[in-house]
């Protein structure tokens, strides 16, 4: 039985890969390559994986990696904006690398880090690296992040993309079983539509996308 697309919803998904563990689906519009339904995670397998993550502060390998989404996203934001690092981990490494160029931050994560209160608030630029593979429901959490962003705001995403069936069927990535929802250069492009973004594909797992800012014309 096939599963509507949890990003845009649309219900004509097919069968795109099956491995021993799972059975991967595909949006036909927005091309976003998902897991079904009934293999999704629980809450304790997530956290039991993500403890084995060893994402340390002062590891300067870590930094280096995250650099590669930091970096550029510095070069578009101004002076003394207010972030939210969304889906933080335990070890919120990239807010502290931001704070250390003088921005304010915030952080957010639903296991480590679970602050509703930072989620009433709004945001000139909110980072999201290495957990958009994680959402169940992308569609919800990133009309969450919406939400939360300013207009003019960026939002930074990290994550592998998927570059066709046939490497997918060899991709490492896949084989995390807390990673659920797999995006390719067309589906951050649809993303951009949905939510009306400017997306800039600035490395090969780095997206910055620029909400755009209100139409005050009459």
């Amino acid at each position: 039985m096939l599963s509507n697309c949890p990003l845009c919803a649309n219900s004509s998904t097919y069968f795109y890969h099956q491995d021993n563990q799972r059975t991967y689906l595909q949006c036909p519009y927005c091309s976003l390559v998902f897991v079904h339904p009934v293999h999704l995670p629980t809450k304790a397998t997530e956290h039991h994986e993500y403890s084995l993550h060893q994402n340390d502060t002062h590891d300067p390998g870590y930094r280096r990696f995250l650099n590669k989404a930091a970096e550029p996203l510095l070069a578009r934001i101004i002076k003394d904006s207010h972030g939210l690092d969304f889906g933080c981990g335990p070890a919120p490494v990239l807010a502290e690398m931001l704070a250390d160029h003088g921005h304010t931050m915030a952080i957010y994560d639903p296991l480590y880090y679970p602050d509703d209160w930072v989620l009433k608030d709004s945001y000139d630029f909110i980072t999201c690296t290495e957990a958009i593979e994680h959402f169940h429901t992308p569609g919800t959490e990133l009309e969450l992040l919406d939400n939360l962003l300013r207009p003019g705001g960026w939002l930074c995403i990290m994550t592998k993309r998927v570059i066709n069936h046939q490497r997918f069927i060899n991709w490492h990535y896949k084989n995390d079983q807390t990673h659920v929802s797999f995006f390719s250069d067309h589906t951050f492009n649809v993303i951009g539509q949905m939510f009306n973004y400017t997306v800039h594909l600035v490395a090969p797992d780095v997206v910055l996308m620029c909400k755009q800012s209100y139409n005050t014309q009459s």
